[in-house]
């Protein structure tokens, strides 16, 4: 098994006393991970919030069927606790009358459990998310040599831990991901009535990865108003789909301030959407994929290493742009992504006077794996 990340951090605070909430998107090991973790503890009860009689004994669980739940284990495992109504007083009345259970909770979407969750768990919980495997995860597993042989490989197919695992079945594996199971939340939960239209604006955003994304013209483009575009981009991200990027603003004039980046979190994902797999050489978009995966690998580096930095893209009217920023405890790094290391690329003189940046760098194949952690 791939060793993961995240936990170190679960472990540093196992013996907390507050819940430990993990979310993430379906099928990147959440359950596999705290199961681990749960066994190595010792004795623990695992409840499936995706079985029926499940989640009808947590909905407004009084104290004794809790306890008649849990036993004598020292440890309660919630999974996929999104499903259960009120699982926010659940969790709260376990924290508050069971001090002596250890809580894990985990959830596929934020679309409801984090609604669910903050109030009543407010200064009862540590929360965090699992992503699909991280470059580091995949070259502490392999070996750096064997990683590298891989990078095309997963520029193309992603970091699915089962996309991973199973070589020559990717496509079987992502054409059942990126189909309705991945999207089960937001069909559930998001009031979606129109899937097709989901679908379409999947196939947009994924043709626009690394370039600026237009609402209105995603709106006219569909025929739908602008506003059902961005309640829609929202359920995505609540269900760990894609993710915004916000241009960087802050002194010169002609900053574009408005605008936004959309990234997948997985380039499997993006490229099943467009089912669209051939190889780097015959490809017009590999500096897309190059891009979304860097800033996806980005992001999750950031929170295994609780990094606080904001994330930005930054771009003038006048076509000035550099790909990617981080802004933190006031100073700011740029990055360029070219795949070719040979590839040219010089940072605006605008933004170097106004900004002194602390760090700018080209990121491409030859010399990325410490922007990505490994």
């Amino acid at each position: 098994m791939i060793g993961r990340l995240l936990e170190a951090q679960l472990q540093q605070r196992w013996d907390s006393g507050k819940a430990l909430v993990v979310m993430g998107p379906r099928q990147v090991g959440k359950t596999t991970l705290l199961t681990k973790l749960c066994q190595e503890a010792g004795a623990f009860q695992l409840l499936n919030a995706d079985e029926a009689d499940v989640r009808n004994q947590l909905e407004n669980a009084s104290l004794p069927r809790l306890r008649q739940l849990i036993g004598n284990s020292q440890t309660l495992f919630i999974d996929e606790a999104q499903r259960v109504r009120n699982i926010g007083l659940t969790l709260k009345l376990i924290t508050d009358q069971l001090p002596q259970v250890r809580l894990l909770v985990s959830g596929s979407s934020s679309l409801d459990l984090a609604n669910e969750i903050n109030e009543p768990l407010t200064g009862r919980k540590f929360e965090f998310r699992l992503y699909p495997i991280a470059w580091k995860e995949l070259v502490d597993s392999l070996g750096f040599m064997e990683a590298h042989r891989q990078l095309e490989t997963r520029l193309l197919y992603g970091f699915y831990p089962d996309v991973v695992t199973h070589l020559g079945d990717e496509r079987a594996i992502l054409q059942q991901l990126s189909g309705s199971y991945l999207y089960k939340d937001i069909l559930t939960f998001g009031g979606i009535r129109r899937p097709e239209l989901l679908d379409k604006l999947l196939v947009a955003l994924a043709l626009q990865v690394g370039a600026e994304v237009s609402y209105n013209e995603l709106a006219r483009t569909l025929q739908i108003d602008r506003a059902t575009v961005e309640s829609y981009i929202s359920l995505l991200e609540k269900a760990f789909i894609v993710f915004r990027l916000q241009p960087f603003s802050r002194n010169l004039r002609h900053e574009i301030s408005s605008s936004r980046k959309i990234y997948f979190y997985d380039n499997g994902i993006r490229n099943a959407i467009l089912a669209d797999f051939k190889p780097l050489s015959l490809r017009a978009d590999v500096g897309a994929l190059w891009e979304n995966f860097l800033v996806s690998e980005r992001q999750k580096v950031l929170h295994y290493t609780g990094q606080w930095a904001r994330s930005y893209f930054w771009r003038t009217h006048q076509q000035q742009e550099i790909d990617y920023l981080e802004e933190q405890d006031g100073a700011v790094c740029a990055w360029e992504f070219k795949w070719n290391p040979k590839a040219k690329a010089r940072f605006p003189k605008p933004f170097l006077e106004t900004y002194t940046p602390t760090q700018t760098l080209v990121i491409h194949r030859d010399n990325f794996d410490e922007f990505v952690g490994a």
